[in-house]
């Protein structure tokens, strides 16, 4: 039996989130992946002291760990490496790069992991075996071919380690290039770009510890259950002690509404934990008008306090010790128009009034946010707005309470720090060339939207993926694939197929590499690496299960051999890294202060945490206070131009991932919690809609992109799905729905892809 199958059907799901279903699915994810018996033992060694960090989520580990550090989620990225299924030259030999272009991405994902490198031969059409020394010749030969270093492109993917990523940039920079497109500008560059203006670093205020001291929590954009499964468990203690939990998000998620710890088994026998005490239904793309009109309402509030004698609502102290730019702020929210604010934001009133008064009423809140705030064209400003909301009652820099970044895959943080970053700061590459006697190239380099740009006009010529699937990852399919095909070499360091290796340059690669369950075995001993959580704790993992193949190499030992063949080893003794990665470790803390004595702390149970300075309330900002912005509601918005040609036929579209996906890696094709089994190509609608466009439920249809530029993009054969989703409203899923979202619908200022807001027009298919 395919266990990766099911009957394809819509069947709506009302237990909890987790419980029973949860471990059934983990159960099916085992056998499918044919992962032996023995490896079972694996899953007890995840995010624990002396195991390994999970490969999925970046969401922290508890200081007290349980036997159960995992979740079904990181169950299925774990079994994903640790399958027995195979594909290595016999396979490429059996099938060429046309058959398998032809492979959905989950049957890609599903033939197992890589084990040699390969070479494509555009004579066969087949990937053939190259061996590594030859390799690294081919990628070095490439890029001393280039006229100009910024012809090449590094691409790195958020499952890197810290060591990997830091040797990469120095490489990368050494080289000549800042072009370090990542998946960060994917997906939470907005909060990247957001928030060092008003309080000073684009990271998390907060740690693990203030959930238990938190009264209050809002979550926006956030499907925890799917994302960050772990998480849950924290809520869950929260509901449990009486915390208020929010939801503000245009779906209803099933993980928000009840949640059935695995863990506890009083929850699977007791129907589980309720977790959200209200739920904010914003329209897609209203999130910066809800906020602000919270802000505009607490505001409100403390003028009524003050004209009656009462307790001030605003934190008055912290907005005079702390804060720059408040007067501005507050004659902005005066100035502002709350029939524009409802309508731009989609939500009543009466119910901005209750999400304010829950704000108003706790005395520890913390915001946090995935992804469903960052990627929209006013995203930086609505998490600069949300950061004025927590200034305006002093939530930040105490106990219980903070702005709380959700990132996705578990190091995408860590390598922005360790220097993966197209714009880096002056300071840093300062003290590379302090530390490595080179001068780094300043010019700002190109991101991921700007890659594909530059891949597709002729500009970038060699293209390097190290993990990830760029080709799917990226919105724009078409333009993506047809950028990457314009390369005269792309290389991609992977753990399994995927779309990239079919969707490439003239020359390509396959490197394949160990997973993070496995050993690493190098000439000094077994070595671990480190990475960085959601809440800044970097912490070891080490590898527990032998290589899936014997001509894996590690992602470091992949890179720096890169590095040694492209540049020598004149300045830097690229190989010594590979014998012992504490030499790495030791030179992060040369050019990094905040990770000096970097070997001693990182030995310790659990790492050491990077206390960003907004914790400590220390601002590192150009005013040297937490700065609040003033930011205008936008009217004259694509979408509102797209509506006032097509009125109520115009919707707007989300991309969202299924329960059974991480990333682009489809695992299975069902998405119990919102009641799809078998099938991926289904359009979430309110049934109005449904009989506002002549449509009905179970009818396919073919969605167009309304956009500028004259360009067709289209997605055809969806399924209608009647959904609980506000009006104007579309859900569908992500990567299949990425062919609609053009490479100029970009977020203000961060360039992210606006993959939650797309003004599209169905049609009958």
């Amino acid at each position: 039996m395919d266990h990766s199958k099911t009957k394809p059907r819509i069947e709506p799901y009302t237990p909890p989130a987790g419980g029973l279903g949860s471990l059934k699915s983990t159960t099916l994810t085992l056998v499918r992946e044919k992962v032996p018996g023995s490896r079972y033992k694996t899953l007890f060694h995840q995010n624990q002291p002396d195991g390994f960090d999970c490969p999925g989520c970046a969401w922290p580990d508890r200081e007290h760990t349980s036997t159960f550090e995992f979740c079904e989620n990181g169950v299925k990225a774990v079994a994903a490496e640790a399958t027995a299924k195979r594909v290595g030259a016999d396979f490429f030999a059996r099938h060429t790069v046309t058959e398998l272009m032809a492979q959905s991405d989950h049957e890609l994902e599903q033939h197992g992991r890589l084990t040699e490198p390969m070479a494509y031969d555009a004579a066969s059409d087949h990937y053939l075996p190259i061996g590594w020394d030859q390799a690294f010749a081919r990628i070095a030969e490439h890029l001393r071919a280039l006229s100009d270093p910024d012809r090449a492109a590094f691409y790195v993917s958020g499952r890197t380690s810290n060591e990997t990523a830091f040797l990469f940039q120095l490489f990368v920079r050494m080289y000549g290039t800042n072009n370090f497109p990542d998946c960060s500008n994917l997906c939470h560059e907005s909060s990247s770009r957001a928030l060092p203006q008003t309080v000073g670093v684009g990271k998390a205020t907060v740690i693990l510890d203030d959930f238990e001291h938190a009264d209050t929590i809002m979550v926006f954009g956030q499907n925890p259950a799917t994302n960050h499964p772990r998480m849950l468990n924290e809520l869950r203690e929260c509901a449990r002690r009486g915390a208020a939990i929010v939801s503000i998000n245009p779906l209803k998620e099933r993980g928000l509404e009840r949640f059935s710890s695995p863990q506890h088994p009083m929850d699977l026998v007791g129907g589980g934990v309720a977790i959200s005490s209200l739920f904010i239904r914003p329209t897609l793309g209203g999130d910066f008008a809800l906020i602000k009109g919270v802000a505009k309402r607490v505001l409100e509030l403390d003028d009524a306090a003050v004209a009656a004698g009462g307790e001030r609502v605003l934190d008055a102290a912290f907005l005079a010790e702390h804060c720059s730019g408040f007067d501005a702020f507050a004659a902005d929210l005066r100035a502002e128009s709350w029939p524009d604010l409802v309508a731009a934001s989609g939500v009543p009133f009466e119910d901005i009034e209750a999400l304010s008064r829950v704000y108003v009423n706790g005395k520890a809140v913390i915001a946090t946010w995935g992804m469903g705030l960052t990627q929209h064209r006013d995203s930086v400003a609505a998490i600069q707005m949300l950061s004025n909301l927590m200034m305006m009652r002093g939530n930040i820099g105490r106990r219980g309470a903070g702005l709380c970044p959700v990132r996705g895959h578990s190091n995408v943080q860590g390598d922005r720090t360790m220097g993966i970053e197209d714009k880096p700061a002056q300071a840093f590459l300062d003290r590379l060339r302090d530390v490595y006697g080179f001068e780094p190239p300043r010019e700002h380099g190109l991101d991921a939207v700007d890659t594909i740009k530059a891949m597709r006009d002729g500009r970038v010529q060699v293209f390097v993926g190290l993990g990830g699937n760029f080709a799917m990852a990226t919105p724009d399919t078409p333009h993506t694939f047809e950028a990457l095909r314009n390369c005269a070499l792309t290389v991609q360091i992977s753990t399994k197929l995927n779309r990239s290796h079919l969707v490439h340059g003239r020359d390509a690669l396959i490197l394949p590499t160990l997973g993070r369950t496995e050993i690493d075995l190098q000439k000094t001993g077994p070595q671990g690496v480190t990475v960085e959580d959601s809440m800044c704790m970097v912490h070891l993992s080490y590898g527990i299960n032998p290589p899936a193949a014997g001509q894996l190499r590690a992602e470091t030992d992949i890179v720096a051999r890169m590095a040694h063949a492209a540049l020598g080893s004149d300045k830097v003794d690229w190989l010594s890294y590979v014998d012992d990665y504490s030499r790495i470790r030791d030179d992060i803390a040369k050019v990094l202060d905040a990770f000096h004595d970097f070997n001693a702390r990182v030995a310790k149970p659990g790492g050491f945490h990077l206390t960003p300075a907004s914790r400590e309330r220390r601002w590192l900002t150009a005013s040297g206070k937490a700065q609040f912005v003033v930011n205008a509601l936008e009217k004259d918005t694509p979408i509102a131009r797209a509506r006032a040609l097509h009125g109520d036929r115009l919707m707007v579209l989300m991309t969202a991932r299924s329960h059974d996906q991480y990333n682009t890696t489809i695992y299975a094709l069902d998405d119990r919690y919102r009641g799809v089994y078998g099938q991926r190509r289904v359009l979430f609608i309110h049934r109005d809609d449904l009989a506002l466009l002549g449509f009905a439920a179970g009818e396919r249809v073919d969605i167009f992109t309304v956009w500028h530029d004259g360009v067709e993009r289209r997605a055809d054969g969806f399924l209608l799905v009647e959904y609980d989703i506000p009006r104007g409203c579309l859900g569908a899923y992500f990567p299949e729905t990425n062919p609609l979202i053009p490479l100029d619908s970009v977020a203000d200022v961060s360039n992210t892809p606006t993959f939650k807001s797309v003004p599209v027009l169905l049609k009958r298919s």
